[in-house]
């Protein structure tokens, strides 16, 4: 990409370090794509051109580019780099920033998700092939593997919970979590405290692995229960995040 070209990207401008970056940075790409700047099939600059302008990690960058790829604004080929997507698959009715950033919001869709997904992870169970629960076990490792890089997997995240839809053989599935885009993984909205988001990740991580066994088991009622339990755990995680009412002043 032309240096003179970059210029002209809000992508490529300073940002301040008082806001939530990943959600800022992800904005910026893509309003970048919208207005044109970046079109179908443009390479992205890469992570260290965007670290070295922007002043932040590397950590932040890779997840903002998780965001949009959940969102199927763009497509990453491996050891190449992030490039716009040639046919962008953000749904004409959805989701956008600043319609759910409220931790009421993200429990409201969580519980949406509890009915959908229950019932794909069944389906799941009972139609997968081969190569799906092939395809279902390489994204849960593919978590394991960002989780030990200190990473926050939202993007492997989302790619497990679509691999399980695909594996329902109903296309429906998978476009309802292309519908939500990342606002199926909370996490890239409401910030968790770095100190607690490995024991975090690794909570949930397990509740994975009890949905993809029931899968390899092909036991619909097992990975409907694993599901159900998992999102239900997960809302309940995400509202201990509430702030708690200020006790009451003496009077």
């Amino acid at each position: 990409m032309d240096a003179r070209f970059k210029q002209k990207l809000s992508s490529l401008t300073p940002v301040s370090q008082s806001r939530n970056l990943v959600r800022e940075i992800g904005q910026r790409i893509a309003a970048d794509i919208s207005a044109g700047r970046l079109l179908p099939g443009t390479r992205l600059p890469t992570e260290q051109e965007h670290m070295a302008v922007l002043g932040v990690s590397r950590t932040v960058i890779r997840e903002a580019v998780a965001m949009l790829r959940a969102e199927g604004l763009i497509a990453t080929r491996q050891g190449i780099g992030s490039f716009v997507a040639e046919v962008p698959t953000r749904a004409l009715f959805r989701i956008e920033p600043g319609q759910s950033e409220t931790l009421s919001d993200s429990l409201d869709i969580m519980e949406l998700r509890t009915a959908v997904e229950t019932e794909a992870a069944g389906l799941a169970a009972e139609r997968a092939t081969r190569g799906q629960r092939r395809a279902i076990r390489s994204a849960l490792l593919a978590i394991d593997t960002a989780i030990e890089r200190g990473e926050a997997a939202i993007g492997e995240d989302f790619a497990l919970h679509a691999a399980i839809t695909d594996a329902t053989g109903n296309p429906q599935f998978r476009r309802f979590l292309e519908f939500l885009g990342r606002f199926i993984i909370p996490r890239s909205s409401i910030r968790i405290r770095a100190l607690n988001m490995r024991s975090y990740l690794l909570s949930f991580q397990q509740e994975h692995r009890a949905i993809v066994a029931a899968i390899e088991a092909r036991s619909p009622e097992q990975a409907q229960a694993a599901m159900r339990t998992h999102l239900v755990n997960s809302r309940q995680r995400y509202r201990s995040l509430s702030p708690r009412p200020a006790p009451p002043k003496p009077i």
